[in-house]
């Protein structure tokens, strides 16, 4: 017989979940949701249960010595995802803690059981099983009791065609665990890593039988929708990289907003590069920014603004603002200090997709950093190629900023290796001219592109960047006196 047995998967209604399981949890399967306090088991389980039960598949729900039911569904009532029309119908508490007084684990099982047989539930939760498993003897009856109780229920469950879930706090390090982990089909572990007066949360498919699972710890925040999962993975290949569609030599360009720089790009920036615009403070970084969505919204393309500092209600922009205001701008902003790197992708792609924007700036990647847990602070390059990965994915064009030390003697464009990530990279520098402090641009490189090579001053006006339509002669180092300084290597 060569015919295979093809598991039925269930779509657990948490976003994220399923691709950590390989497509979805296997129907019929005994599994083990464990973690620490407060680490979110008890609400990925209702989760769960809200969005698989129906009044053809109905859940049954034991509770056992931890949270009265009453108590329970007071909480759970406030994640959106909790649906009152199906509790009774579809869904059904059971309180097993006067069963469980006794200590004995054959009054418990029965109790289970007659519960299963007037119900006929498609899924089962017993939270918490660890309770459970505290009543057993000590000494060796006592283990042997709990093996036989585990392996018994997970056989009539299985029989009865019920997918199980056994809550729990445990650790792979708890002994009274190891008979619930040989037993259980699939595991799922839930953590809370505190850092440097932050919490992130983590979730790792430990076992997931007949599955080919994410391995590996992936972040996940409760919200009020539930638990919202971070798979740790790039998105697809573009559809030129899957179907070896020829890639023009040349993109379209689309305009800047600013002329002088249209014309070093020879045409503006090419559509779906990512330009890494690199200077000091004060030299003109935010107006590129703004005069490029400003010039979007002027030619009929959406954007969308990724900030950190500067939120919308401190802009000063007047015509950032606006272009907000009206709808032609949308802006993604966090205030949280513990963010990280999946959840700003997410925010980030999510309104892109939901606006139809063409055009993202992000502004800036100096002060990314302050809002990243600090498990991210070790790899800046890393969060950012993430970041940067999925915008190019979209083939949305960008605007990236980050700001540099005042140093006039040093050519830098970029702090970790970040400038390497981007298709392209727009200079921002001064220099001592005549005993002046003078702005100069120049393009560094444009991946794949023509540009030109000329360095050119400016001047920040009431108008937004006025670039010199020839390229300044000047020789030297950066730095020092008059006229030096401003050779590009």
């Amino acid at each position: 017989m060569n015919d295979k047995v093809a598991l039925g998967l269930l779509q657990t209604g948490v976003p994220g979940l399923d691709t950590l399981l390989g497509g979805g949890l296997p129907e019929f399967s005994f599994n083990l949701l464990a973690g620490p306090p407060g680490s979110g088991k008890t609400t990925l389980a209702h989760q769960i249960m809200f969005a698989l039960a129906t009044p053809e598949r109905r859940a049954l729900f034991f509770t056992v010595l931890g949270e009265p039911p009453l108590k329970m569904l007071r909480y759970q009532q406030q994640f959106s995802y909790f649906d009152m029309a199906k509790v009774g119908p579809a869904i059904r508490y059971v309180n097993l803690s006067e069963s469980l007084r006794t200590g004995d684990f054959s009054g418990v099982l029965e109790r289970i059981m007659v519960e299963v047989e007037a119900f006929s539930p498609s899924l089962v939760f017993v939270d918490s099983f660890r309770s459970v498993v505290q009543t057993a003897k000590t000494g060796n009856e006592g283990v042997a009791d709990l093996q036989y109780f585990i392996q018994e229920l997970g056989t009539r469950m299985t029989s009865w065609q019920a997918t199980t879930f056994l809550i729990g706090e445990y650790n792979n390090a708890d002994p009274e665990a190891n008979p619930i982990m040989t037993v259980a089909d699939g595991m799922l572990s839930l953590t809370q890593v505190h850092e440097h007066s932050t919490v992130v949360r983590k979730m790792r498919v430990v076992k997931m039988r007949g599955r080919a699972h994410l391995a590996g710890s992936h972040n996940f925040r409760i919200t009020d929708d539930g638990l919202r999962a971070y798979p740790r993975i790039l998105p697809p290949l573009a559809d030129d990289r899957q179907t070896g569609t020829p890639i023009d030599r040349e993109p379209r360009r689309i305009a800047t907003g600013v002329p002088g720089l249209d014309a070093l790009l020879h045409g503006g920036v090419p559509q779906g590069h990512t330009m890494l615009v690199a200077g000091p403070t004060g030299s003109g970084k935010t107006i590129i920014a703004t005069r490029f969505l400003q010039e979007g919204a002027r030619v009929g393309e959406k954007g969308v603004a990724l900030y950190f500092e500067k939120g919308t209600p401190r802009l000063r922009n007047a015509e950032l603002a606006e272009l907000v205001q009206r709808g032609d701008v949308a802006v993604v902003e966090s205030r949280l200090l513990d963010l990280t790197v999946d959840e700003l992708i997410d925010g980030l792609v999510q309104t892109l997709q939901r606006t139809g924007a063409r055009r993202l700036v992000i502004d800036s990647l100096s002060e990314f950093g302050l809002y990243m847990a600090p498990e991210f602070h070790a790899d800046l390059r890393l969060a950012v190629f993430r970041l940067l990965t999925e915008v190019a994915k979209l083939g949305v064009s960008a605007i990236v900023t980050i700001g540099l030390s005042d140093v006039f003697t040093e050519l830098r464009f970029g702090e970790a290796n970040i400038p390497f990530l981007a298709d392209g990279v727009i200079a921002l520098r001064y220099a001592e001219v005549d005993g002046r402090l003078q702005k100069f641009i120049s393009v560094v490189k444009v991946r794949g592109c023509s540009h030109s090579n000329d360095l050119r001053a400016y001047r920040i006006t009431d108008e937004g960047l006025e670039v010199d339509e020839l390229p300044t002669e000047v020789s030297g180092v950066l730095g020092g006196a008059s006229a030096r300084g401003l050779a590009p290597t």
